[in-house]
């Protein structure tokens, strides 16, 4: 079934590609893109505020189903113990990268990134963590590790956000 993503950005991106970050990032380098319109929209806001004046939502169309068995696709369901390590590994190891085409699974925003700070300082469990998540409304994410799997986003339209 196709589904709409939307990516908030600076630019409008008609044809997405693998950008390296100016930061560590919940799954790698790569593009991303949320089912939440809101999610992206809220991003624009928030991390474009003091660069700029306008921002964009782009949207995109992209069919999972049409995902050939080639490509390398990850689903995390959930923020449990396996996406915990796997987004800690992304954002604390230096060099580490994975084979990945596609991963998909909840991203950790601001209120989550403060229990996973916890976590990272040792005052927290990782259980108490995976237990805490689940008190939050996971926005989902995205990403589009590699160019052959850009492939598989098709652009629709943009519109401005007023920062």
């Amino acid at each position: 079934m196709k589904q709409i993503l939307y990516h908030g950005g600076s630019h409008i991106i008609q044809i997405p590609e693998i950008r390296e970050p100016e930061r560590t990032l919940d799954f790698g380098k790569g593009f991303y893109v949320t089912s939440s319109q809101n999610q992206a929209e809220r991003w624009v806001k928030a991390h474009l505020k003091h660069k700029y004046t306008i921002g964009y939502v782009n949207s995109y169309e992209f069919d999972p189903e049409a995902i050939p068995s080639e490509l390398n696709v990850k689903l995390f369901r959930e923020a449990n113990d396996e996406w915990v390590d796997f987004v800690m590994a992304n954002r604390l190891t230096p060099g580490f990268t994975h084979d990945y085409d596609i991963v998909f699974g909840p991203v950790a925003n601001d209120n989550v990134y403060t229990q996973i700070t916890l976590f990272e300082g040792g005052i927290i469990s990782k259980e108490t963590l995976i237990n805490e998540l689940k008190a939050y409304k996971l926005v989902d994410q995205y990403l589009f590790h590699t160019e052959r799997s850009l492939a598989y986003l098709r652009y629709l339209s943009n519109y401005a956000v007023i920062i």
